[in-house]
């Protein structure tokens, strides 16, 4: 799935990678603990998080996360949004709840990863 397909299931708002939006996924998680990012598969994958901190992006950068999106309307500061940038990692930002969300992935294709977050 195109991050351009995940955009408009999530009715997202990007806030970073406006030009990445054809680099595919290939699969999906949610974590607010980055410590379970790291634990998982997360190469090229999306990660759904209601957690802001810079630390989302420096964790996304360390596991290979492709995008991360921001659930529940939480805006990360822009020092966060800044160090995305600056790394390449496109960001997101959604109204719907983690749970909301990853339902809509995984009803359009887009499944869970081994070791699931």
């Amino acid at each position: 799935m195109k991050i351009s397909e995940v955009k408009e299931l999530l009715k997202a708002t990007v806030l970073t990678g406006h030009d990445m939006m054809d680099q595919k996924v290939v699969g999906a998680g949610g974590a607010d603990l980055m410590e379970d990012v790291l634990n998982t598969a997360a190469k090229n994958a999306v990660l759904l998080t209601g957690l802001t901190s810079d630390h989302v992006i420096r964790t996304a950068k360390l596991a290979g996360v492709r995008v991360v999106v921001f659930v529940r309307g939480k805006k990360p500061s822009e020092s966060t949004i800044e160090l995305a940038r600056s790394n390449n990692i496109p960001t997101m930002l959604t109204d719907y709840s983690l749970f909301i969300a990853s339902g809509r992935l995984y009803m359009n294709g887009l499944r869970g990863l081994d070791g699931s977050w």
